[in-house]
């Protein structure tokens, strides 16, 4: 029924300006109309920022999938980005970097609180996924 339909997020904020001034100099997105909310990514994904009163939540709520995931992280860190450390028994970063041996990510917040990941799984691990290998172009 859905599986092979597209599909794109709504990430909640509460100042519009401010997201799309965070994703435009932090990300390098820009929205596909001046001053709107919709923004595409690669091979036709998107997403969409909006004010609906909602809250971010605690969890990942978008990720892109990269080639290189320490190049990005050094790339995003140096436009400000600061990624989250973890420290859990499953779940513990080393510089950012989570590294689960099919899957290497890491966590951001935006301006609005919303978390974001960047990941990279591993070529012919299950996670690999179409398109993920050509998310670095």
């Amino acid at each position: 029924m859905l599986k092979d339909r597209p599909v794109f997020t709504t990430l909640p904020v509460t100042d519009p300006a401010r997201a799309r001034r965070f994703y435009a100099e932090k990300l390098g997105l820009a929205p596909t109309e001046p001053d709107g909310d919709f923004y595409e990514c690669g091979e036709g994904t998107r997403f969409v920022i909006s004010k609906m009163g909602s809250k971010p939540g605690g969890h990942t709520q978008m990720a892109f999938a990269v080639d290189d995931i320490a190049g990005m992280l050094r790339e995003l860190r140096s436009k400000g980005v600061v990624f989250e450390e973890y420290d859990y028994p499953a779940l513990k970063t080393t510089n950012g970097i989570f590294d689960a041996g099919d899957l290497k990510a890491a966590w951001f917040k935006d301006s609005e609180g919303n978390m974001i990941s960047v990941m990279q799984p591993v070529e012919g691990s299950v996670l690999a996924f179409a398109g993920a290998g050509a998310a670095g172009r």
